[in-house]
């Protein structure tokens, strides 16, 4: 099973993030759960969350990059679900072994993540947080799927990424 994890506070205006999920909706054994929209009060539910997690083979986290992190209902997310003593801590380790693909829209170009581009480090290293909390959890990271420039895509182009973003969730699945 797929749960995908989608939170960004602007999702009705975000093409990249509409068209990625679109791609992948009719998925058999997809369940999309849109932050945002399921707790417009923050008030996440934490058992109903990690009850879906348990069930789950691969957990996509699909969120734009916002300061070099995640939206605040992700990180707020990250924060509860994933609970001491729970999915880590004193010996526990509800999730280990699942995969985590973080799916991340960013607005800059792939050029500006790099030593002396724009954003200073190569996106592996703007990467490092979601990692090390995926694997501080016994977790397996897998290289993110990251679309660059996403909000100067063509039509076309948004289309063919979209098509490799289901064709990576249906790869990362057959290979449990």
């Amino acid at each position: 099973m797929i749960t995908l994890i989608y939170a960004h506070p602007y999702a009705q205006h975000s093409k990249p993030g509409r068209a990625l999920l679109g791609s992948v909706r009719g998925l058999p054994h997809l369940e999309i759960r849109e932050l945002y929209e399921m707790y417009p009060d923050f008030h996440i539910d934490i058992k109903k969350e990690q009850e879906q997690l348990l069930k789950s083979d691969l957990i996509v986290l699909q969120t734009p990059l916002y300061w070099y992190h995640t939206p605040a209902m992700m990180s707020l997310w990250l924060e509860k679900v994933l609970a001491l003593d729970w999915a880590h801590g004193n010996g526990h380790h509800a999730l280990a072994g699942k995969k985590v693909l973080w799916t991340v829209t960013t607005g800059d170009t792939e050029n500006s993540f790099q030593a002396g581009g724009y954003n200073n480090f190569p996106f592996t290293e703007i990467a490092r947080p979601m990692e090390q909390t995926v694997l501080y959890c016994g977790m397996k990271w897998l290289e993110p799927f990251t679309v660059f420039n996403a909000n100067k895509i063509s039509e076309d182009d948004l289309f063919q990424i979209a098509e490799k973003y289901r064709d990576r969730l249906v790869l990362e699945i057959s290979n449990k």
